[in-house]
């Protein structure tokens, strides 16, 4: 009635004011107000907006931003989601659940460190690289000769496509030399032994295939091959008749071959899948790839974050309902569509919206990640805030950004603040 317990809610309030005052309302006040000056300083009215949609590099930031926004979020709660269900039906749950998590106690900073050596595009150092060539070699065989090729008096020539054929048929029961050179020493298959003359036999087409090269000048006999030269173990041989292959074989360890007798009088042929240049993966880091390359290293960090809250939410459900869909012919892909997700939706809400607000102010994994020759192309608001005002020095613009980015934080606040009350009147 006399006002004195105003007076006392009012001085419990003060510090928390004042301190939300300095460190809230002046700087979002003072951002506004510099989003009117120019770099000078001087007053340049909504001109700083206005580079802002008008300049590439903004505007890529701002098709990241949403990009991130859009997907960051649900796939990370997704997979959190995922993860919940999950390892309530496993023993060892709680410990998956520590694994998951564990990224969280990773700065920003180390993870954008660890994701740079991941995605290195040398699969002998990158991870993913080296998961993904190692995939790819499962299916798709690749060749240990990309640079093989005839020297110039060889009894080989290019027949087009990358392949080698003979100049003239071969007849059986006189042996072949299919000499190659160009493949340094250092790159031959770890197999390759020392070439050898193939004996000759009536009923076959028998050859050698290997490396005619002997390192010193004048050693060696050119198109035979020496004891020091290796041969070609594995090396595809195909006899063509007419443009057709009437027989194929590959070499052994030391390069010799024995074609049937069809191949007589036939071409023998280096098909173009000999010397294909090995699979060197997936450029990661490249323009086209990097922004998904980076939202890939946010989800490794933050599903877990997703996965927790919404495990907390999972152990709050009534296993009543969940038991009585059941009984009632329901499969368990039922359930969870129809009465887990439903049941869960407010803890998804909030760990959506937060990651949602979490992603708009990204910067250390799109600053550490993408090498100098694809930072423009992931390129997001709150790293272009920093280049703005660090790298151009103009204040005006960057405060425009941060004009911009929290203008874009409002309807996720207030969708936020709705759900709160309606929590709270129930």
């Amino acid at each position: 009635m006399t006002g004195t317990r105003k007076a006392v809610a009012a001085l419990f309030l003060l510090p928390a004011l004042v301190l939300l005052g300095a460190l809230v309302l002046y700087p979002i006040g003072f951002s506004v107000l510099r989003s009117f000056f120019d770099k000078s300083g001087d007053f340049a009215g909504v001109d700083n907006y206005e580079t802002m949609f008008e300049d590439s590099g903004i505007r890529t930031a701002v098709k990241n931003t949403a990009i991130w926004v859009v997907f960051a979020p649900a796939v990370a709660t997704a997979l959190g989601l995922i993860f919940a269900v999950l390892t309530e039906r496993v023993r060892w749950g709680t410990a998956f659940k520590i694994v998951i998590f564990m990224p969280m106690a990773i700065s920003m900073l180390a993870a954008g460190i660890i994701f740079r050596l991941v995605y290195e595009a040398n699969p002998d150092r990158g991870v993913a690289n080296a998961v993904w060539v190692g995939v790819h070699d499962t299916f798709v065989e690749s060749s240990h000769f990309p640079s093989g090729h005839p020297a110039a008096r060889s009894p080989m020539k290019e027949a087009g496509d990358g392949a080698f054929v003979t100049r003239e048929p071969v007849r059986a029961g006189h042996p072949v030399a299919l000499p190659l050179t160009g493949v340094p020493p250092n790159k031959m298959p770890d197999d390759a032994a020392s070439a050898k003359r193939a004996e000759a036999d009536p009923g076959k087409v028998t050859g050698t295939a290997w490396q005619d090269f002997t390192r010193g000048k004048g050693r060696g006999e050119v198109n035979a091959p020496d004891a020091v030269e290796l041969g070609y173990p594995g090396i595809r041989i195909e006899a063509v008749k007419d443009g057709e292959v009437v027989a194929s074989t590959t070499a052994a360890d030391d390069g010799t071959f024995a074609l049937p007798k069809e191949a007589d009088g036939a071409l023998l042929r280096y098909p173009a899948s000999n010397f294909r240049e090995p699979y060197d993966g997936v450029n990661w880091l490249g323009p086209s790839l990097i922004t998904p390359a980076v939202i890939g290293s946010y989800v490794w960090m933050w599903a877990g974050f997703a996965m927790v809250l919404i495990a907390a939410g999972l152990a709050s459900v009534p296993r009543e309902l969940l038991e009585a869909a059941r009984v009632d012919g329901a499969n368990e892909w039922q359930v969870f569509r129809r009465v887990t997700v439903p049941l869960l939706a407010p803890v998804l809400a909030v760990v959506l919206v937060t990651l949602m607000i979490n992603v708009m102010k990204i910067f250390d994994l799109v600053f550490v990640i993408p090498p100098g020759s694809s930072k423009d192309e992931a390129n997001v608001l709150a790293v272009q805030l920093y280049n703005s005002a660090f790298g151009d020095q103009n204040d005006g613009v960057a405060s425009a950004i941060a004009v911009l980015l929290f203008v874009l934080v409002l309807p996720v606040m207030w969708f936020n603040l709705r759900r709160l009350r309606r929590e709270a009147k129930r």
